[in-house]
This record gives structure tokens, C-alpha cells and sequence, in this order.
């Protein structure tokens, strides 16, 4: 099994899925997006997750998107694939399609919903281990399972090293110091939640599955390589920055990440319901918050982009 030290690290997006104006997924714009993080150097891109609307996609849908990512990536990234059910059985099922699409691990989160005991979290994600000779990524997100994944519940699931890492969206950014002594080497602990992921890495944290590096992957880099150097009033500068974008996008994710890249020309801010676009208030707040960083910090921008026009000018007319 690949060590993951060597590439769950670092800001990792985790990307969107656009759609058409017929609700179909748009698979060259996606293509698109899975492009530009790679060229943009980051280790690995998530797909099929929580931006990416994963319960509204058809087994169809989640595998051919899969493989358009390992297609596009071809060894530049990796490829972490959202398979993740409050079905042990479902999740299970989307962990091989996962495999059989070429992901390198994937994301499974607590069931949610059923509201399980630890017991019963315990016995479904090592009920999906014992279907898949893919890692797997961990994904704590209370606001959205109401159940935790309690530490002495991680504790005992990682005596198996095929579980690799933890997406914590708890915003607990003691949790990093609490676990160091409770996980195995290597086993990393990426941050969920961009607003929290700074003190989270300085608590030894190992990076961060961010919605802001879809805009700014290269801001994101520099905070994450200041913070390995030990450039702290660096990364608290550069996290200053993204920190309104960072907000603005938390707040209806992931109707407010579409509509940004749709201001940068990537996507068209389409969702599927229950999720629907963003009202005239919240679009002027996440554009406002992105001509803040400025056109120089946006890496990458669409040659479709609006003619090419400024940040400026994109917010003016939203």
C-alpha cells in the first residue's frame, strides 16, 4: 500500500461537480477543474465528496467522473474518490466502483442520518476495509452526521493500516495534539474546515481538504509551505486574506464554491435539488470576497472568463 506521508499532505481541493443547464453532469468542464489543480501542483484532488453533491449522483455518474479524474491526473496527483453512504452496503459498493475507476484511496464518512453508535461506526467502515484493497480517508463531520467519530473509536480503527488519514471537520484544532500519540506513523490528519486549518496544522496537523484552494491553489500552497518552515507570521498573513472567501463559501457550501468558479468562467452555477443557487445577497458576498484577493492570486483563470475581465469588473455586474 502507498505510503500516504508522501502525498496526503498539504491543501487538497475538493472539487465540485459542475451541471449543464439540462442538470447533467458537465464532464469537460470538469475535466477542466480536475486540470488546473493538478497543473497547479497540488497532491491530490478530491472528488465525489461533499462540493461535489455526492448524493445526488447516479452510481453512473460517480464513476465516470472517477475516471475523467485518474484520466486527467495520469500519475501528475492523486485521486481521492467520495464513497461514502449512511448504507454500509451502498458505501461498500461505491468503494469498488471507486477501485474498478482507478482511485488511488477513498473518503468515507460516518454514516449519517441512521445515527449510529461507535460500535455500529466501528463495524461499517471495517465492514467497507474488508471490500476494498484501497486506503481509506476518514471523514468527521458532525454538523452534517449529528454522530462523531470518537477518538477511541479512531484509535481502534487505525490498528489497520489500510485506514490512512482523517478529514476533521469538527473544527477542533486541539485534536491533532490529542491523537499524535493514538494513530500510527504516517497516518495523516487533514483539517476539513479552511477557517480552522491554520491552527490545525500548527497543532501538527498535516494539511487541509479545502474548498478555497478550488480558487487560490497557489495561496493555499504558500500558506501550507510557510507553515513547514516555521514562517507563521507568513502563513497568518497569506490565511488573513483567504479568510473572507473562506467564510463566504462555508456558509452554503457548495452553491457558494460554484458560483465563484462560475465568476472565474469554469462552471455555470447549476446545483441539483434540495441544493439551489445562492440569492443577490450571497453572490455579491462571495464575489466581493474574491476581487479582495485580486486577479494576480487567482491561479489559472478560464480564457473564457468574461471576456477576460477583472475581478473588479465581475463583481460590479453580479
Amino acid at each position: 500500500m502507498t505510503n500516504p506521508s508522501t502525498w496526503l499532505t498539504g491543501y487538497i481541493p475538493d472539487l465540485p461537480t459542475p451541471f449543464d443547464e439540462t442538470g447533467a453532469v458537465d464532464c469537460e468542464a470538469f475535466a477542466e477543474l480536475c486540470e488546473r489543480q493538478i497543473s497547479a501542483g497540488v497532491p491530490a484532488i478530491v472528488v465525489c465528496e461533499t462540493a461535489g453533491e455526492a448524493s445526488t449522483l447516479t452510481p453512473a455518474e460517480h464513476e465516470s467522473m472517477i475516471r475523467t479524474a485518474v484520466e486527467i491526473a495520469h500519475g501528475r496527483g492523486r485521486v481521492i474518490a467520495g464513497a461514502g453512504s449512511n448504507s454500509t452496503s451502498q458505501a461498500i459498493e461505491l468503494t469498488r466502483r471507486a477501485e474498478a475507476a482507478g482511485a488511488d484511496a477513498v473518503l468515507s464518512v460516518v454514516p449519517y442520518y441512521n445515527k449510529p453508535m461507535q460500535a455500529g461506526i466501528q463495524a461499517h467502515f471495517s465492514a467497507i476495509a474488508e471490500q476494498t484493497d484501497l486506503p481509506i480517508i476518514l471523514h468527521d463531520i458532525p454538523s452534517r452526521t449529528i454522530r462523531e467519530l470518537a477518538d477511541d473509536t479512531l484509535a481502534r480503527l487505525v490498528e489497520s493500516r489500510q485506514f490512512i488519514g482523517l478529514r476533521d471537520g469538527t473544527g477542533d484544532v486541539a485534536r491533532p495534539m490529542r491523537l499524535s500519540s493514538r494513530v500510527p506513523p504516517g497516518f495523516r490528519l487533514l483539517s476539513g474546515d479552511d477557517a480552522a486549518a491554520l491552527a490545525f496544522i500548527a497543532g501538527g496537523g498535516d494539511g487541509c481538504i479545502s474548498l478555497v484552494s478550488n480558487i487560490a491553489p497557489d495561496l493555499c500552497r504558500a500558506i501550507f509551505s510557510s507553515c513547514r518552515q516555521g514562517r507563521w507570521q507568513s502563513a497568518r498573513y497569506l490565511q488573513s486574506r483567504l479568510a473572507r472567501l473562506a467564510a463566504a463559501l462555508a456558509k452554503e457550501n457548495p452553491a457558494a464554491l460554484k458560483y465563484a468558479l462560475c465568476l472565474l468562467g469554469f462552471m455555470s452555477p447549476n446545483t441539483r435539488l434540495p441544493i439551489v443557487e445562492l440569492d443577490r445577497a450571497a453572490k455579491a458576498e462571495v464575489a466581493s470576497a474574491i476581487a479582495e484577493i485580486g486577479d494576480e492570486d487567482i491561479a489559472c483563470p478560464s480564457e473564457s472568463w468574461h471576456g477576460r475581465r477583472s475581478l473588479k469588473d465581475s463583481v460590479a455586474t453580479s
